[in-house]
């Protein structure tokens, strides 16, 4: 058995996998986490529609969009639990970039 996939596959797989760092990186750690997993669908359905737009082949088929769409989400969401929350990435990633607002002061 051979597995022969286009680049466009493998670059989408790879995306998927960083997919989450992104996520923290425009997020907070006081952002609830259902809109941290819905900026994470949204992005991995961008992902899977253009990782089919840029495969070679006949034409575009949104069925296979979907996979991918889906297939990038569950990539995406096990590499952020197996992989960057482990290791700190995640936090730094939402320690960075976006800052929540700082409580005022008492008198």
């Amino acid at each position: 058995m051979t597995v022969d996939l286009d680049r466009a596959y493998w670059l989408g797989l790879l995306i998927s996998v960083v997919l989450p760092v992104l996520v923290g990186l425009v997020t907070t750690r006081v952002t609830h986490a259902g809109t941290k997993a819905v900026l994470l669908l949204a992005l991995s359905t961008i992902n899977g529609f253009v990782v089919e737009l840029a495969a070679p082949g006949p034409g575009w088929d949104a069925g296979t969009a979907i996979v991918l769409a889906l297939v990038a989400f569950g990539t995406g969401v096990l590499s952020h639990f197996g992989l960057w929350k482990p290791t700190g990435v995640s936090g730094k990633a939402q320690d960075s970039l976006v800052t929540g607002r700082s409580q005022p002061r008492g008198v």
